[in-house]
């Protein structure tokens, strides 16, 4: 008997302890090569566990275990082997079978109205008014009437009788009682809380603020939509833009893009753009490398392609490292203004918010503009108010004026003129 073992794999350097999140297959079952086992959380990312032959499996770990890297939790038996799967002829149906299925068919369902013409649980005409002035159901009375029915009795009885009016009834969702659950944290989510508290702690952060008027981009996505996903067959949306703004505004601004280590200031001369992501998990920050020299198509292929792995848990370590700055969008949930928090070692991060339709000054007239407010949270030790501002300021104008992208954030009279 040939016995495979299972250890653990290593989601990563200095990683040691990881957790068994879920057990997809059982100690019994008869595996295929390469199939799934089961799903490992470890504080950076979700890994799976994947049968290296086939055979007959004995699980070592139980669901929410924490185990050590390289440590054995399955055990193959490979000796047995996956029956072949054979699909088994589908039979014709008999014609007498066939008559029978119509004629089963064609029976009418049995009413459950009396022969007044009212099913139980009807309300007469006063009892349906009281039922609507107090948010009360049929469910909720048992009628005393002729055949079931409700009647007017019926709803202040129970009214008497201690039934919740409609201004006693605050919501349905909640059904009452006391009762309380707990839930282990997971080691992905114990690490988020610790470097989100080491940020606050270790860093000088602040927020600064500013709004955009997103007409130019919303006329831009309506003229060229269709011919967008014609040619590289993804829509375009609002984060393609901000990327590419951020990266150009990056340039002008390269401590927004710099980070601390040790006594010393590092200034990347490349922006890996990290973009938050919300995955079933948890908020996850997969990082597009070398955005700077990316087109709209290729961020937006490349922002989709990370989403889908965030959602499907497949996101790797190395995915997930390096960013020298991040762009999240609470906007997509409704967020009209908040204050992002860093991602370390990271020295400044993007806030994007919801567009709401407001009435603006424009040339001296009100209009109505889709506006979204924008939040720029930066280390103010490495990262003075004139840069953060500046840099925020930069963003804006391009978004503004997106043709304002392509000439490193000047007008393009002013790359004319030599401006």
């Amino acid at each position: 008997m040939a016995i495979v073992e299972l250890k653990v794999p290593s989601p990563g350097e200095s990683i040691t302890e990881v957790t068994i999140a879920r057990w997809i297959r059982n100690t019994g079952d008869v595996v295929e090569k390469d199939e799934v086992l089961a799903e490992i959380d470890s504080d950076k990312a979700t890994l799976t566990l994947n049968a290296e032959d086939s055979g007959k499996i004995e699980v070592l770990a139980a669901e929410g275990d924490t185990v050590k890297v390289g440590q054995v939790v399955v055990k193959i038996d490979t000796s047995v082997k996956p029956e072949a799967k054979k699909e088994a002829p589908k039979a014709e149906p008999k014609k007498e079978e066939v008559k029978a299925e119509v004629k089963k068919e064609t029976v009418a369902a049995p009413t459950t109205e009396k022969s007044t013409g009212y099913a139980s649980g009807t309300p007469s005409v006063a009892a349906a008014k009281l039922m609507a002035e107090n948010n009360i159901k049929s469910a909720q009375v048992n009628g005393t009437g002729k055949d079931g029915r409700i009647t007017k009795q019926d709803i202040l009885n129970a009214l008497s009788n201690g039934l919740p009016t409609a201004a006693q009834v605050v919501s349905n969702s909640w059904q009452g009682g006391r009762d309380k659950d707990r839930s282990k944290m997971t080691a992905l989510r114990k690490t988020v809380a610790k470097r989100l508290v080491a940020v606050k702690n270790e860093t000088a952060m602040l927020t600064t603020f500013n709004e955009v008027d997103m007409s130019a981009i919303y006329a831009l996505r309506a003229k060229y939509k269709d011919k967008f996903k014609e040619v590289y067959g993804t829509n375009i949306g609002f984060m393609s833009f901000f990327t590419k703004a951020v990266t150009e505004a990056l340039f002008h601004f390269p401590a927004v893009n710099g980070m601390i280590d040790g006594d010393e200031i590092v200034y990347n001369k490349y922006c890996d753009i990290g973009i938050a992501v919300s995955a079933p998990k948890g908020l996850m920050v997969p990082v597009l490398r070398n955005a700077e020299l990316m087109s709209l198509a290729q961020i937006e292929a490349g922002i989709k392609d990370l989403a889908i792995k965030a959602r499907d848990g497949k996101l790797t370590i190395p995915e997930m490292e390096g960013g020298t700055f991040t762009i999240t969008n609470g906007g997509v949930f409704g967020s009209m203004m908040s204050t992002p928090i860093i991602n370390p070692p990271q020295s400044a991060i993007l806030g994007m918010h919801n567009v709401v339709d407001r009435p603006m000054a424009v040339n001296g007239k009100v209009e109505i503009r889709p506006m979204m407010y924008v939040a720029l949270s930066y280390d103010h030790r490495i990262i003075d108010g004139r840069e953060s501002v500046g840099f925020l300021v930069k963003v804006k104008e391009m978004l503004e004026n997106p043709s304002r992208m392509l000439f490193g954030g000047k007008n393009p009279e002013e790359v004319l003129l030599g401006l």
